[in-house]
């Protein structure tokens, strides 16, 4: 480990942020920081919680954790996702919310049922927009927000969250009648219990005492109001993030949770992560460039000592057919010259819809 992640895994005096650029290791600090709590610390496993964004991430960790420890007992320790630790919390606490033993979890298609029956009865009005409306909710949930707070943030010529507030408290009860939960309440409902209940949030702050939270820059605001009521004054918390690498926004991520760390923890201590692992210097020299543009949190810039590497190409081409033929056509040209095979080569997009053009 580099000096810089020998510091973030030993740091336990005040919260810490782990400022991560791409490429920097710090899911090896992450799973480092946990075996060193156990192992150095003396902490019991059980009272450690690491939460992540999916499973496949949370999966990773433990088998690394796993690795570290090599043989130390590791039973109880909490590697997971947000929906999964807010599931936990709901399943020992649902009788606080006034619901019942074994209640379900809703999808998406079952919650547009829901919704389509609700707006013709409750409002006799056309649902030819429900995914919408929906989504709306769903919105308002990840901020953290009850169907009587919303007025507040609604824009009065938008038709959407017209609808959506005048139908959200019929929702909400009539998942509560089925005794369901969709899938935002799993981080909203232990938000609003620990709120509205000392006693369980004292008991899950008894039972949690050192938090761990990857990929910060894309937690929501009820995401945020859970770490920090479960972490309380003590500030035993490790969060790890960059906001250059935020891409949730469109389902409710806030980047600027990283710089409103500071002013909920004012012991908050930060560490950057600065040193790349992934690629050589002209990348990152170019990529260094082109993100100077974004707002920052803390500025960074990403150093390797991978070498230099070859110069960077820029293709201009007149339309996606253009710039598929150009792509291809330079494949074919390096397999011929240099003797590769197709499985050599790799072409990234940014979304599924520019496959096609390519496929063809």
């Amino acid at each position: 480990m580099n000096p810089q992640q020998r510091e973030a895994v030993r740091h336990v005096s005040s919260p810490l942020l782990v400022l991560a650029g791409a490429g920097s290791g710090k899911t090896g600090v992450i799973t480092s920081k946990i075996a060193w709590l156990i192992r150095e610390r003396g902490m019991q496993p059980r009272k450690i919680t690491a939460v992540t964004f999916t499973n496949k991430a949370a999966r990773e960790m433990r088998s690394r954790v796993k690795g570290l420890l090599s043989g130390v007992n590791s039973r109880g320790l909490t590697i997971s996702t947000f929906h999964t630790l807010g599931l936990n919390i709901l399943r020992k606490e649902y009788a606080a919310l006034d619901y019942k033993a074994g209640f379900s979890i809703i999808d998406q298609s079952d919650a547009l049922v829901i919704l389509r029956e609700l707006m013709r009865s409750e409002l006799t009005a056309d649902n030819k927009f429900p995914e919408h409306v929906l989504g709306r909710i769903s919105s308002w949930k990840n901020a953290f927000l009850l169907p009587h707070e919303v007025s507040s943030v609604m824009a009065e010529d938008d038709p959407v969250s017209q609808v959506a507030a005048r139908v959200y408290p019929a929702y909400e009860r009539q998942l509560h009648a089925c005794n369901a939960l969709d899938l935002d309440d799993l981080i909203s409902k232990p938000g609003l219990l620990m709120k509205n209940n000392p006693e369980i949030l004292h008991s899950w702050r008894q039972q949690i005492n050192y938090l761990l939270v990857d990929e910060y820059q894309d937690t929501n605001t009820a995401q945020y109001e859970l770490v920090k009521m479960l972490v309380g004054a003590r500030g035993n918390l490790t969060v790890v993030g960059d906001d250059d690498q935020s891409i949730y926004a469109w389902r409710g991520a806030v980047a600027e949770n990283l710089s409103q760390l500071s002013d909920d923890f004012h012991d908050l201590q930060v560490i950057k992560l600065e040193q790349n692992y992934r690629s050589m210097g002209r990348i990152l020299k170019a990529a260094n460039r082109v993100i100077d543009n974004n707002p920052h949190t803390i500025k960074k810039a990403l150093w390797s000592e991978l070498g230099y590497g070859e110069p960077i190409q820029i293709l201009e081409a007149k339309n996606e057919q253009h710039e598929a033929e150009k792509v291809v056509a330079s494949i074919m040209q390096q397999r011929f010259q240099k003797g590769l095979k197709y499985g050599d080569y790799a072409i990234l997009y940014r979304g599924n819809h520019q496959s096609r053009v390519f496929e063809k």
